[in-house]
């Protein structure tokens, strides 16, 4: 076994813990099929939203450290669910009206509300694909409706209509008597309108492979359960499928985790043995409501890239997946700054180390080097004291503070002070409120402009943080946090920031003193 192998078999990072759960299913044979199968699961119901990729990310990541430890070949299927019939209108596309006339057909029956692809369900398995293919994920996508239509299916459906009754109970115990009552796990398609029908069974014909039913009308049709004609309610689905394709881990939202064991008993009625699960916690917004990608609440996938760079989306999805977490703008600075920090960990760990550091994770182990020589939070702050408006303005200042750098060498800070010029117009000018100083911060503000102005030593981070603080204490600040949140809210409009001297550095020793100057005088708060 090699140093690596052995290292990953006591990994602790939970993709290592859940590659050996998964390895465990095959410590005796190797699968029958010839590879482990990771399966990721999606509602195209609305618009891709960023817990959809969450999904294919951390399942990658447990794919990867499957890998580490295993020879065994692997594949990842992205499973969309556009079969399913339209049960509401998502209340941001466009074109409402047209689409409450399809309500109840297939995703892929519905037509595209943007006018761009051959229905609203190839419109939103191109967004996800156009995402995940930016990302460089390895994966094999699947459609329902080509899964049910192509005949891959029609065994799998020809057996639970042999086991039609066991599955039922299955599904039964779980039901409300009301429901219960006209509950089939088969929805035919009807031939005429289109539609998802939700109706009751009055005969399953296992021999035949047919369903008999009566539709909303009265008329009385008989199909056959295979070639697209009928398909799964969502549950009995799930286990089907990981019957069918013989599925080896799955992991959903723990709003799934109460039908585990549905899925489960599906998958083992149809005899087969139901994969590993992992259940992560949900993400919410900023007022703690569930994201949903029907409401359009939280981040959607094209904003956080908007401001950020991909890594430090998959960054914010590696950290605690068990723990419920807040989704939304602010999280971004502080995800870009902490995925740099552990980039410039990574070099001096040992294999130990650097296999439970999340970038081994997001690289798939090939991590590259950190070219940020600027932390985000701290080009936050120099957009909102230069006023700049473009990365180009940026740079002038990032220049100075690191002679050596340019967008060539350091794409990252590149990369970077475009993002932060636009986090800075939309999220941090809207909200700045600046504040006039009281007695004691005005002395300490000018004391401190006067030694910059008079400043001879050198222009470094540590130097001008520690002069900063001795003019807090000088001035009895006996908290010193309040003394640098002051010069936060007299000179940036905000309470919060990363190291003064950090600022001072970046900004310039002389534009510092100015901006003192400016805010004493009553122009910024103005």
């Amino acid at each position: 076994m090699s140093d690596t192998r052995e290292a990953a078999m006591n990994a602790k990072a939970w993709p290592f813990e859940e590659a050996r759960r998964i390895l465990k299913r095959y410590e005796k044979a190797p699968p029958e099929k010839g590879y482990v199968l990771f399966e990721t699961g999606y509602g195209p119901s609305g618009l891709p939203h960023i817990g959809t990729f969450g999904e294919v990310a951390r399942t990658s990541m447990i794919r990867r450290a499957f890998q580490e430890i295993s020879d065994i070949p692997t594949r990842l299927f992205c499973f969309s669910d556009d079969m399913d019939g339209m049960r509401k209108v998502p209340g941001n596309v466009p074109n409402q009206e047209m689409l409450r006339e399809h309500l109840q057909k297939p995703l892929t029956s519905v037509p595209d509300p943007f006018g761009e692809f051959e229905s609203f369900g190839h419109h939103n398995n191109a967004m996800l694909r156009r995402f995940l293919d930016t990302f460089g994920f390895e994966y094999e996508f699947y459609s329902a409706t080509e899964f049910y239509r192509s005949g891959a299916f029609d065994a799998t459906l020809r057996l639970a209509a042999e086991r039609y009754d066991d599955l039922m109970k299955i599904m039964l115990k779980s039901l409300r008597d009301e429901r219960a009552a006209t509950y089939s796990i088969f929805l035919p398609i009807h031939p005429e309108t289109g539609r998802v029908l939700y109706v009751p069974m009055k005969n399953v014909d296992a021999a035949k492979g047919e369903i008999t039913f009566d539709d909303e009308d009265g008329r009385e049709w008989t199909l056959p359960v295979t070639g697209g004609n009928v398909k799964l309610q969502w549950k009995p689905d799930f286990g089907a499928r990981w019957a069918a394709l013989g599925v080896d881990f799955e992991m959903y939202g723990k709003d799934h985790s109460t039908n585990t064991p549905i899925y489960d008993g599906i998958c083992r009625a149809l005899g087969k043995k139901p994969p590993e699960h992992f259940t992560y916690e949900l993400f919410l917004d900023d007022k703690g409501q569930k994201i949903s990608k029907s409401s359009g609440n939280g981040i959607s996938i094209d904003e956080w890239l908007t401001y950020a760079s991909a890594e430090s989306l998959s960054y914010f999805m590696f950290q605690k997946p068990k723990t419920a977490k807040r989704l939304f703008f602010d999280v971004i600075p502080k995800a870009v700054d902490e995925y740099h920090q552990q980039l410039r960990a990574f070099r001096g760990q040992t294999l130990d180390q650097r296999l439970n550091n999340p970038v081994w994770h997001i690289h798939g182990g090939d991590v590259p080097e950190s070219t940020m020589v600027v932390p985000f939070a701290m080009l936050l702050n120099l957009a909102s004291a230069a006023h700049a408006e473009d990365k180009e303005a940026m740079w002038a200042f990032i220049r100075r503070y690191a002679p050596d750098a340019s967008p060539q060498t350091h794409p990252d800070v590149d990369a970077a002070a475009g993002f932060a010029v636009k986090y800075y117009e939309d999220f941090v000018k809207p909200s700045k409120v600046f504040r006039a100083p009281d007695a004691q911060e005005r002395a300490a503000m000018e004391d401190l402009s006067a030694q910059l102005k008079a400043w001879d030593g050198p222009a470094e981070d540590e130097t001008l943080q520690s002069a900063v603080f001795a003019v807090g204490k000088a001035h009895g600040f006996e908290n010193l946090r309040a003394w640098f949140q002051a010069l936060y809210e007299v000179l940036l409009g905000q309470s919060q920031g990363p190291r003064f001297g950090g600022f001072i550095a970046l900004y310039g020793v002389t534009e510092t003193a100015n901006l003192i100057d400016k805010a004493l005088a009553g122009e910024l708060a103005a």
